[in-house]
């Protein structure tokens, strides 16, 4: 497959999970003569100097102008929402209003290429004993305000594709994504602070539930095939998922915790009684989606794109564990690491935190 040089590429969401990491991959590509990361709001000094040719910008993909993405060849688009899960107008306003926005401003100014973060979480309810292609339907999981936000992005792709056929769309439909310094951001997101950083032994326990089977992929191995999306002519879709999958037993097995049996009806009512009491702040729909998403076949990735993961499934959970214990962080406001808050929480405003039921910060 032929590649190209001297590419000018716009990284919008540049500050979180993948953003980080795929900002420092890019940089380091002698083939990227510009890398211009944005996010609503800048990262710390260390990111801001990384190298004589990345540069930063300010931009709400909801509300600003994109005249950001001019002068691009490849855009590459990570700005997503996951909270505020109580209201979805506001994450409606980034997800799906904001992605069509971006859509505008890539047809407005002709960029060439344009590379968008979907997800596992786009997919209809599949298989978990057999390993489904790109060719699955991408309706969504319903009950999932992620998912559904997901199947409209790829969707509206859809249209802008027959619209605009000259510009070259890939979409990266990957699987869950850990590193350590985004450990204080995945669990304030997803555990919320009430919740523990760090567990005994003996409180270490794995619901053994019937489908609860999933993928993840270390966020430096997930930046190395964005690049390889960036450098390389391919379109379409492509499955991103390390291995082994993971289960309950294979989880509990790893940090020396239990598996124990719950039913489905349990977990699906655990999740929505304590999202319901405000315990913890990921709607039940998240039990849903990892239930029902099917497992994915990266045959596609590693064939077109070359693409394979250094490090195992298992490795990137047990990082992202590790890092949760240690509150760890990264230097973006996105990551910033548990207790470096530009300013510093009160317990009276962790309460309201608590009444509000968001869990971010």
């Amino acid at each position: 497959m032929a590649t190209s040089d001297e590419l000018r590429v716009v990284v919008i969401g540049a500050t979180g999970n993948v953003g980080t990491a795929l900002m420092k991959k890019l940089a380091a590509e002698p083939r990227i003569t510009a890398v211009v990361g944005v996010a609503r709001r800048l990262p710390s000094a260390d990111l801001l100097q990384l190298d004589p040719k990345v540069s930063w910008d300010v931009a709400d993909i909801s509300s600003d102008r994109l005249d950001v993405v001019q002068g691009a060849d490849v855009v590459v688009h990570l700005a997503w929402m996951i909270q505020p899960s109580r209201d979805e107008s506001v994450m409606l306003k980034t997800n799906v209003t904001g992605t069509g926005r971006l859509l505008d401003a890539i047809a407005a100014f002709r960029v060439p290429a344009f590379v968008y973060a979907s997800s596992v979480g786009t997919y209809a309810e599949g298989p978990k004993d057999r390993r489904t292609d790109e060719s699955w339907s991408t309706a969504g999981v319903p009950s999932s305000t992620y998912s559904r936000h997901k199947a409209r992005v790829e969707s509206m792709l859809d249209a802008f594709q027959k619209q605009h056929p000259s510009v070259r769309v890939v979409r990266m439909r990957t699987s869950l994504i850990f590193q350590r310094s985004a450990a204080s951001e995945i669990h304030r997101l997803f555990l919320g602070r009430l919740l523990p950083w760090h567990l005994p032994r003996a409180l270490r326990v794995v619901p053994r539930t019937d489908r609860l089977l999933f993928q993840a992929t270390h966020a430096d191995d997930v930046a190395d095939a964005y690049v390889q999306a960036v450098l390389r002519d391919v379109s379409g879709p492509f499955n991103i998922a390390a291995e082994p999958v993971l289960s309950p037993t294979l989880i509990a097995e790893a940090v020396g915790g239990r598996a124990i049996p719950v039913p489905q009806p349990v977990l699906r009512w655990a999740a929505q009684a304590s999202y319901q009491l405000r315990m913890q702040p990921s709607e039940p729909g998240w039990v849903d989606m990892a239930l029902q998403s099917p497992l994915m076949d990266t045959s596609r990735a590693r064939e077109v794109l070359e693409w394979s993961p250094k490090r195992s499934a298992l490795d990137a959970l047990l990082e992202l564990f590790d890092g949760i214990g240690e509150g760890a962080g990264g230097a973006t406001p996105p990551l910033h690491a548990r207790g470096t808050e530009p300013a510093q929480r009160s317990i009276p405003r962790d309460w309201k935190e608590f009444g509000r039921g968001t869990g971010v910060a």
